[in-house]
């Protein structure tokens, strides 16, 4: 009988903790993302989410706790080199050049070029061509690429920022709040593009305030507060009423209501 050793997760934490000065900024928090499913991290404001984005893309170090990369320890030094990993991150405001054209952007910092010496210039038809195919290949239609990205709805643009870390070959797609500042159709449209890097093979985390957007896509939610880690589940392990009602404290809502009744 032949037994299939179980691959390492693309990217685990261990009771991750992360201190400035006295202050406990995130404290025994734990989670794992595997290629093809989504991580949701969900959590309000002051919750701990951008310190854990910053762990995992490069920005800080961990100060307790494991962070490992394909089941080896790690602690990156900086973002380059969680790129150079695999590991790409997604600001919800997005790192883009307004004014410059879509396949500008697409390929801003990774230009290729041609020719040599004096000679060499940037390869402006094979940006075109790859953006166009690339955006395709995950289901956007962009009328032209020509057009400043500024020009694009917030939902597009996230889609493009989507796109872009699937073709230089992300394995862990780190996105931050993607649909915070969006409508409900773009919001659908931003969670579409998510199932689709999750389909691709990708690794995604997820990080939002929004519980129903998350159950949509997620296979695992992990809740933090006041940067500790209050619960986490698989999707077969909880509802979307009770992950709200956890999301949303549900004790305390309890408690506020008895308050507020007259």
């Amino acid at each position: 009988m032949t037994t299939t050793a179980v691959s390492a997760p693309l990217v685990e934490l261990t009771d991750v903790s992360k201190y400035y000065g006295n202050i406990r900024a995130l404290e025994g928090v734990s989670l794992a993302v595997d290629a093809g499913q989504i991580t949701c991290v969900l959590g309000d404001n002051g919750a701990g989410k951008s310190t854990l984005i910053k762990i995992i893309a490069g920005l800080h170090q961990h100060d307790a706790g494991a962070f490992r990369i394909e089941g080896e320890d790690t602690r990156l030094a900086n973002p380059r080199e969680a790129l150079d990993r695999g590991i790409a991150t997604v600001y919800q405001d997005l790192a883009v050049v307004p004014l410059m054209p879509v396949w500008r952007n697409f390929f801003l910092g990774s230009e290729p070029t041609k020719g040599a010496g004096p000679f060499k210039r940037l390869d402006v038809a094979t940006m075109r061509e790859t953006t166009r195919a690339e955006l395709l290949r995950m289901g956007i239609d962009l009328r032209d690429v020509d057009q400043p990205i500024g020009t694009l709805s917030g939902g597009e643009r996230q889609c493009v920022a989507i796109a872009r870390a699937v073709y230089f070959g992300a394995k862990v797609l780190v996105l931050d709040e993607p649909t915070a500042a969006l409508g409900v159709k773009q919001s659908g449209v931003v969670l579409k593009y998510v199932a689709a890097a999750r389909d691709a093979g990708l690794g995604v985390v997820l990080i939002t305030h929004n519980p129903h957007h998350a159950y949509l896509v997620g296979d695992r939610f992990v809740l933090l507060k006041r940067g500790a880690m209050t619960a986490s589940h698989t999707k077969d392990s909880v509802s979307l009423d009770e992950l709200t009602r956890q999301m949303a404290g549900g004790s305390e809502l309890d408690d506020l209501r008895h308050e507020l009744e007259r």
